[in-house]
């Protein structure tokens, strides 16, 4: 941690000092869910109590809401977080409608449609996922803020309407105020923005190839549109960081290092906290050698100014994509008797750091350790040592060994199991990519995840899911391009590789929560392929940067087109961006599975983790889901993978949704016991909110399903206590 103003970091310590009375005596009211994650705490708390844990088993459903506009084909998900302002529940459906609900009943009030036709097809512009939305109010005039496609839409809060004097028309391109040609890359913003007085502060979501956007966080005038300030994630000459870059050219060409996961904010100090991602390419540094900030850091910006006043990096030159996938947590932790202030800041690898919330200096000790730095990828340049905290305790597991083969699957599918296993490198989170595979474990999706974590304020516990799935990373060569001509199948198979491998794997069969792309021409035709291909969709990013040719090139390699693939692919001559040519590339998300598909290590693969932030230490740790597909009947559950996030409340419970088996469930707080669960009509990925309409208390989860290939659905659920 490295403080960048000392003239604001002062300021800041002498505004902790004046404030210390509010954090030393009773929390906030949290009776309200106004705000992404209930506060710009980010504390996933309720101080409702009229559901605890004597009355929860008599929840029952009080409405459901259907969007009716679910995508079956292309397993469509609502991840959204809804906010609720003055008795209406603000939200999205599968395809980026926002809409307007009266909270006690589920009635819709009115439908904003960024598409502009009701019936425009699904392709019609990029289909990101979204995961909230973002309220302002001065007076009289409210408004709703989020992003569909790459644009941010302002609405009439009370009628759905489009503000025309924001931006252009009711909107702002996210493309804009890059500082670099970025028209044609790929942005959007999955989490929704923060407000701090008359500001929109928004993250975004890039690509992460070599081509991707910078991902600068901006500020923007909330009535206008325009901006306000700027963050520079990759620093500019002259900006503190951008020494931390060996390559003195590094910020014109290198892109990510972005917030794609949303904001915290400690609003009476003006801070802002800023987690970021990995810079591109995500596998391969030999581009951009050195820490590299300001990737992988939780940041503290003056929110009013963008000023840099303290950043802490968490992965030093990460090679894993360990982008810190949630905002920081606010908490007040005790320590020598006295109460500090700090942030939470939970990792995809498993840990907790802990950070004066004023300074960014570690509440409790963290070992810089020395890791693996062999690495057969020529021009690699690992970090020779990574931050370790030795308190909180880890809350997943971090390593495996030949003991931790899944004990479900038949003695010759564990037999083969082991004996890949043997053929992989692993035991140390750190192992450099190679052609060699390597064990990733935590996984790609942690570890902790977007969801982020649920903090109860009157105890000091931090509730959080985690992901406990391991996954195989294979680097292979890329194949030097020198233009000629050639036909389509092979122009197509060489951008395939370059552009979609990673994702939909070498065989086009898919790989991790990635579909194939075998038999793609049962659900898609060429132009909606196309499409799909120039706007992006969901998880996958636009590839507008390629030309029709190019597209056209892709299509008929992975719809085995031959008629069209004998055409002639004639080549562009253009100067390629030497920063461009990454010389490997990561042949596929791959999880670590048995030949029958289930996974190869032992259960939990999901569980819920209560850690007390005064000590560091576990409190409770249960499996979260089950997949009986695999287990015994009888058996202890098996947890599943999960998304979405948990809530907390004063009434003693912990509520979840996110795992795959379509069920949400309520939790002890204290000792993590089941006290209730409930069948939704489809998987609820997404974190649930808690509010109170004329003295009754809801609690309502997005039921989009979609993920680790399970049924779409166009729910939303509301659950209540009889009247």
């Amino acid at each position: 941690m490295i403080a960048s103003n000392k003239a604001l970091a002062f300021s800041f310590i002498l505004t902790a000092i004046l404030c210390s009375c509010i954090h030393a005596g009773v929390p906030d009211a949290d009776t309200t869910w106004q705000v992404y994650g209930g506060s710009k705490k980010s504390q996933h708390y309720s101080s409702l109590k009229q559901i605890d844990t004597s009355n929860v088993k008599h929840l029952q459903m009080a409405w459901i809401y259907h969007t009716n506009d679910a995508d079956l084909k292309s397993f469509s998900q609502i991840q959204c977080n809804p906010i609720i302002v003055n008795g209406l529940l603000y939200a999205t459906t599968p395809r980026l409608k926002l809409i307007a609900l009266d909270a006690a009943t589920g009635v819709m009030k009115w439908v904003f449609n960024p598409a502009g036709n009701t019936n425009s097809s699904p392709m019609s512009f990029g289909m990101n996922n979204n995961r909230g939305v973002t309220y302002w109010e001065s007076g009289n005039d409210k408004r709703i803020l989020y992003c569909a496609g790459s644009s941010v839409y302002e609405v009439n809060a009370l009628n759905g309407q489009q503000v025309k004097s924001f931006g252009n028309g009711g909107s702002i391109d996210l493309h804009n105020d890059l500082g670099r040609y970025a028209k044609d890359l790929y942005i959007t913003a999955t989490s929704p923005g923060i407000i701090y007085h008359d500001l929109y502060i928004v993250g975004s979501r890039v690509n992460e190839t070599a081509d991707a956007a910078p991902g600068h966080i901006r500020a923007y005038d909330v009535r206008t549109g325009k901006l306000k300030w700027i963050f520079h994630t990759i620093p500019y000459p002259g900006e503190y960081g951008y020494n931390t870059w060996e390559d003195p050219q590094a910020y014109k060409h290198i892109g990510s290092a972005n917030c794609w996961t949303g904001f915290s904010m400690d609003e009476k100090r003006g801070l802002l906290f800023v987690p970021t991602g990995s810079a591109v390419y995500d596998f391969y540094g030999g581009k951009r050698k050195g820490t590299g900030l300001f990737a992988n850091c939780v940041l503290a910006l003056d929110a009013a100014t963008g000023k840099l006043v303290w950043h802490y990096q968490v992965i030093h030159h990460d090679m894993w994509d360990k982008d810190l996938p949630t905002a920081p947590v606010l908490i007040t932790v005790k320590q020598k008797g006295k109460a500090v202030d700090a942030v939470a800041q939970p990792t995809k690898h498993g840990f907790i750091f802990v950070l004066d919330r004023v300074t960014g200096k570690p509440l409790f000790p963290i070992i810089e350790k020395p890791v693996p730095t062999y690495s057969e990828l020529k021009g690699e340049k690992p970090w020779p040592t990574q931050p370790i905290p030795t308190l909180p305790v880890p809350f997943a597991r971090q390593n495996i060994t030949e003991r931790d083969i899944n004990p479900y699957l038949s003695a010759d599918s564990k037999a083969e199991v082991l004996k890949r296993l043997r053929t992989y490198r692993y035991g140390s989170m750190f192992l450099p990519p190679g052609k060699k595979p390597s064990v990733i474990f935590p996984g790609f999706d942690g570890g902790a995840e977007w969801g982020g974590p649920a903090y109860d304020p009157t105890t000091g516990l931090l509730y959080i899911n985690a992901n406990e799935m391991a996954w195989i990373m294979t680097m292979v060569d890329s194949e030097p391009y020198t233009p000629k001509v050639e036909s389509f199948i092979l122009a197509g198979e060489r951008l395939f590789t370059s552009n979609c491998m990673n994702c939909h794997g070498q065989d086009r069969k898919g790989s991790g929560n990635y579909p194939s792309l075998i038999n793609v021409t049962a659900k898609y035709n060429d132009d909606q392929i196309n499409a799909i291909l120039q706007n992006g969709r969901r998880m996958m990013p636009s590839f507008k940067q390629l030309s029709v040719q190019e597209r056209r090139a892709i299509i008929s390699f992975i719809t085995n087109d031959k008629n069209t693939g004998s055409n002639t692919f004639v080549p562009v001559h253009q100067t390629v961006d030497p920063y461009m040519n990454i010389p490997y590339q990561m042949n596929g998300y791959n999880k670590f599975l048995s030949r029958e598909g289930y996974p190869a290590i032992a259960p939990p693969w999901g569980t819920l983790n209560a850690i007390n932030l005064n000590t560091g230490k576990m409190v409770w740790r249960i499996a979260l889901g089950n997949d009986p597909s695999l287990a015994p009947k009888g058996s202890p559950a098996t947890g599943t993978e999960n998304y979405g996030g948990p809530v907390v409340t004063a009434g003693g419970l912990v509520f979840i949704a996110a795992t795959k088996d379509e069920k949400i469930r309520a939790f002890n707080k204290r000792n993590g016991k089941l006290v209730w669960e409930a069948r939704l009509p489809a998987s609820g990925f997404a974190t649930p909110s808690v509010y109170s309409i004329n003295g009754r208390e809801y609690l309502v989860i997005a039921c989009g399903g979609g993920k680790l290939k399970v049924r779409s659905g166009d729910a939303y659920v509301a659950f209540a206590l009889p009247k």
